[in-house]
């Protein structure tokens, strides 16, 4: 829907781009380079479907091609359009450089309704549309590698990876055509939960910092604070159900297409994702009182508010009414470049989406990697970390004995210090580190520079400079 004085999805990148290029030192020629969208395939293709041929038409993008390959989700939705691939695509350049994952920038959408078909005529659209970006090495390992955004997921990657080992039998680096696979098919653990836990640590990074709390009027931790989810998709689901049940967060309203449910003691996450798997709706849970008109509690006062769907959501027809003290985009683009001008003027804090949802490509680099070097991470040093760790706890225990000292470890210590790394244990913790650092960055320009006011054009800055820089080094 297009909103009077509102610019366009893709718009609104340009113009926080142009916000951060105003502040720094490149030449116009660079920056056009590093802004213009490299190029996009669009694609219309035939599948025979219930007895006549169905026509659809999707979309490749490449932004950028600084580093290679190129990565960047494919998303299915009535929606998808070359404007929004293309925005897509450019957000995706920005997060990667700022994650420091060394990709450049991708994006791919199919115009579809996937509950309008059954899963295996899905898969006769998906394994085409597939076909046809494969042949043109739209998906590649070496070139172009896609993995799951809105309306797909590992099913439909798998479908992707198993296309590409029938086109290219002899590319033993084919399993790394795409990431977010089932672990069964060449994935890795932990990347189905990777985005909403990267929002989680994005969070808890913030809290750390004490006069970035207090920007937001916040103090305290994590525990206890009101948050409002919108779209428990997955990666609302995962943010919610690990701020709730690990951090002791307060999840006092979910919002979902079809209404909300509000409890100001608290959704219980689990059995709500439950509901809505076995009815499709929200409507009828029994932990919360429902709401009809989901957007209206977008504006229902909070302490953090994480828009977790699709674009756009906080405009400039609610921009003034939003009540949270922190927002935390989880979704691509939740904020129009309107609304993010008068949230600012509020003194909203906003944790900027290149940031805040950069941990589902963070763990598909993880993935990409594991792909390439053909081992499982942890697979060659946990237990060589197990016997270190009871050498030195049988050493402490024997000591104890020998000098009568009568120590004794906590309860369960023992257990959990004897535990080697496994791959879940290496990728939170690659995850937990690539957040950390991508926020200290980003955090450097926001408090270093006079003319820097918010974390979006910080984060704009630190990734544009790496761009940049990436694009000198081959002599641009």
């Amino acid at each position: 829907m297009k909103i009077a004085g509102e610019p366009s999805f893709r718009d609104s990148v340009d113009l926080m781009f142009n916000r951060a290029t105003a502040l720094m030192d490149l030449s116009p020629g660079l920056q056009q380079k590093i802004q213009v969208c490299n190029s996009t395939y669009t694609v219309r293709f035939g599948v025979r479907l219930r007895g006549k041929i169905e026509t659809f038409t999707g979309y490749r993008s490449v932004h950028s091609e600084h580093m290679e390959p190129v990565k960047g989700g494919i998303r299915y939705a009535l929606s998808v359009n070359q404007d929004e691939v293309e925005a897509l695509a450019a957000l995706m350049t920005y997060k990667c450089a700022l994650v420091e994952t060394p990709f450049g920038g991708s994006k791919g959408g199919l115009c579809i309704d996937p509950r309008a078909w059954e899963e295996n005529e899905l898969e006769q659209i998906t394994r085409r549309f597939a076909y046809e970006l494969i042949k043109r090495d739209l998906i590649h390992p070496a070139q172009n590698v896609p993995a799951p955004d809105m309306g797909t997921g590992a099913r439909e990657m798998a479908w992707i990876a198993d296309q590409y080992a029938r086109m290219n039998t002899s590319d033993i680096n084919g399993k790394a055509c795409v990431t977010g696979k089932p672990p069964h098919a060449g994935g890795i653990q932990g990347r189905v939960e990777a985005t909403g836990r990267g929002v989680q640590y994005a969070i808890h990074e913030f809290f750390r910092h004490e006069d970035d709390k207090a920007l937001a009027k916040l103090s305290g931790g994590v525990e206890g604070k009101r948050v409002i989810v919108q779209g428990l998709g997955n990666v609302g689901y995962h943010a919610a159900k690990f701020l709730s049940e690990e951090d002791g967060a307060v999840i006092t309203a979910v919002i979902e297409h079809d209404g909300a449910i509000i409890n100001d003691k608290g959704v219980a996450i689990e059995e709500l994702r439950q509901w809505i798997t076995k009815t499709g709706s929200v409507k009828g849970f029994s932990g919360g009182e429902y709401v009809i008109d989901g957007a209206a509690v977008l504006e229902k006062d909070c302490d953090i508010l994480i828009p977790a769907a699709m674009e756009g959501v906080i405009n400039l027809t609610n921009a003034a009414r939003i009540s949270c003290k922190l927002l935390v985009e989880a979704a691509n683009g939740p904020v129009t470049y309107g609304a993010d001008e008068i949230l600012r003027k509020k003194g909203v804090i906003i944790i900027p989406d290149m940031y805040a949802n950069a941990g589902g490509v963070t763990v598909s680099y993880f993935e990409w990697v594991k792909n390439l070097s053909h081992i499982r991470f942890g697979r060659m040093q946990r237990r060589a970390e197990e016997s270190r760790h009871i050498l030195l706890v049988n050493e402490l225990e024997k000591l104890s004995a020998d000098k009568g000292l009568g120590w004794t470890m906590s309860p369960n210590f023992k257990d959990k210090y004897l535990k080697g790394a496994g791959e879940l244990e290496l990728v939170r913790s690659g995850l937990d580190d690539t957040m950390r650092s991508a926020y200290q960055a980003m955090r450097e320009v926001w408090h270093g520079r006079n003319d820097v006011e918010d974390l979006r054009v910080a984060a704009y800055i630190v990734s544009i400079s790496r761009v940049a820089a990436a694009y000198q080094s081959k002599g641009l």
